[in-house]
């Protein structure tokens, strides 16, 4: 597997390959048909695979303040394309210059000056090229030119057609099982664990304080079964490795106790002796157990942690 940050890091011996190109966010069930199809023609020319992907998203770089909340980090989206069979990730930073290519210079620099592209694989609605002047018909058009075949694969599973801003819709309403069903996983947020109020502790249920990056999507305030699992980046004890750990999750303002930011808060069950202040990790939403409240009492607060977690407990 190799990984590399713009053309320039492409091996100079770099032969003939089979390219998919997206924005990948998510990595969804369409994505994966998508990726599936590349790596099969890849086998059947006998070359390797390349998923060509973009650093901002373009979004950001051609609206600026438009960026799109993210569903996956650009590291965790590599990952999941490796698992998926590609032999390379290519990162192409997003510019305003690169964004004002004719589609004909995009083919030609990024597809076969570098990457030697021998097939190229695509989303059947794929545009590219300055103002998305280029689409599927544009790409098959310049393969003939430049000897490559290219493909549009529909981004659909099961007959239900799959896009990024559809699982979105569904992680904002909290309808995070919805969301799995498209994404072929749970939905992950990630992030670094921070020092929070730690009333969590106070009350016997110690949580992990998520920070996210910027733009990550996160789903509506409410309470969830899900999992915390420890990433190997930066500062996580080696004794957790990418232990899985079954959660309660709560996001939101915590009601009970005024003026809270909102947070994403992860308690792992049966767990209160977890030291991951300034490690890295990914929490997974598996189901949406009910809105957030405020309570008249601590009592009572407690009460409704402990109905939680064996709930969660029950799901997980």
């Amino acid at each position: 597997m190799q990984g590399w940050h713009g053309l320039g890091e492409v091996p100079a011996s770099w032969g003939r390959s089979v390219v998919t190109i997206g924005v990948f966010d998510g990595v969804h069930r369409g994505h994966q048909q998508m990726v599936a199809r590349t790596v099969a023609l890849a086998d059947e020319l006998g070359v390797p695979s390349v998923a060509v992907t973009f650093d901002p998203h373009p979004d950001e770089v051609v609206r600026p303040g438009t960026h799109p909340p993210r569903l996956t980090t650009a590291r965790h989206r590599n990952e999941l394309l490796f698992q998926l069979g590609v032999d390379a990730v290519c990162v192409l930073p997003f510019t305003l210059e690169f964004s004002q290519m004719t589609p004909d210079e995009f083919v030609q620099i990024a597809l076969v000056d570098r990457l030697h592209a021998a097939g190229v694989v695509v989303g059947e609605n794929f545009r590219f090229g300055h103002k998305a002047s280029g689409d599927v018909e544009t790409l098959q058009t310049l393969g003939e030119k430049y000897d490559f075949v290219a493909e549009g694969v529909p981004l659909v599973s099961d007959g239900e057609a799959i896009s990024s801003t559809a699982i979105r819709e569904r992680i904002f309403s909290g309808d995070v099982e919805g969301a799995a069903e498209m994404l072929g996983r749970p939905h992950r947020v990630e992030g670094v664990v921070v020092r929070g109020y730690q009333r969590g502790r106070q009350l016997g249920f110690p949580t992990a304080n998520v920070e996210s990056p910027e733009f990550t999507a996160i789903p509506a305030d409410g309470v969830y079964a899900g999992w915390m699992q420890g990433v190997p980046v930066g500062n996580l004890p080696a004794a957790y490795g990418a232990i899985r750990w079954p959660a309660a999750i709560s996001v939101g303002t915590n009601p009970t106790f005024e003026g809270v930011p909102r947070t994403v808060e992860a308690y792992a069950l049966d767990r209160d002796d977890l030291d991951l202040y300034g490690a890295h990790v990914a929490i997974e939403f598996g189901a949406r157990l009910r809105d957030n409240v405020r309570f008249d009492s601590i009592e009572a607060l407690i009460a409704q942690i402990h109905a939680d977690v064996a709930e969660v407990r029950r799901r997980t």
